[in-house]
């Protein structure tokens, strides 16, 4: 059964995030808002836990996981960005957006595209999640909350618990995300001098990428 964390989403209460840690750390999926909709995160180096989150959206090692990472910084470790990739990256976050990057030998192959190598990675603009991970202390594995069978992702803390209770350590409520994806955006195209790829249009605007 799911704990149910209720938390106040401008001032998250450190000792039920801890208690969200703890559920990580024993091998969890944990549902957990972001600044765009709701997404589940697990440990990086969690094999059994990686393999749980995918039986529950039904994705297969094709489909690309994200790292949630702090900031900029603690994303240079997981994935090999130049200089024009950087500039990109640092206009563009924190934010609602997912950057596919080639990953580095920080990130175990079993997480990464099979074939291309490659890791989603975002840095979210959420105080809720961005206290999660401080308490961490690394960065989680995430995909975007979309139920089987659903096209949109969830944002209402409540129906996720009632219909994945038995599938999650917890559900941190912070109250209602909003109800859209990530913009993802294909930066291995820029090796060589190459244009970023739209992927998906989502929250985040393709201005703030100068992608409009």
């Amino acid at each position: 059964m799911a704990q149910f964390l209720q938390v106040h989403p401008d001032n998250p209460q450190a000792r039920l995030l801890k208690q969200a840690v703890a559920l990580l750390t024993r091998g969890g999926v944990v549902a957990v808002p972001t600044d765009s909709s709701y997404a589940l995160v697990c440990q990086l180096d969690d094999k059994a836990a990686v393999e749980h989150m995918r039986r529950m959206r039904q994705v297969d090692d094709k489909h690309h996981l994200t790292l949630m990472c702090r900031d900029l910084s603690e994303l240079a470790n997981y994935a090999r960005v130049d200089n024009r990739q950087y500039r990109l990256l640092k206009a563009a976050t924190p934010g609602a957006y997912t950057f596919i990057l080639e990953a580095t030998k920080e990130v175990p192959r079993r997480v990464s595209h099979p074939q291309r190598k490659t890791i989603g990675l975002r840095v979210p603009q959420n105080r809720t999640l961005l206290d999660l991970l401080a308490l961490h202390g690394a960065p989680l594995l995430a995909t975007t909350l979309i139920a089987p069978g659903d096209s949109d992702p969830m944002n209402d803390a409540e129906a996720i618990r009632d219909r994945f209770e038995h599938d999650l350590a917890a559900v941190i409520d912070a109250g209602a995300c909003p109800l859209a994806p990530t913009t993802v955006v294909d930066l291995t195209s820029m090796d060589g001098g190459g244009d970023p790829t739209l992927i998906r249009q989502g929250r985040g605007p393709l201005s703030t990428l100068g992608m409009d």
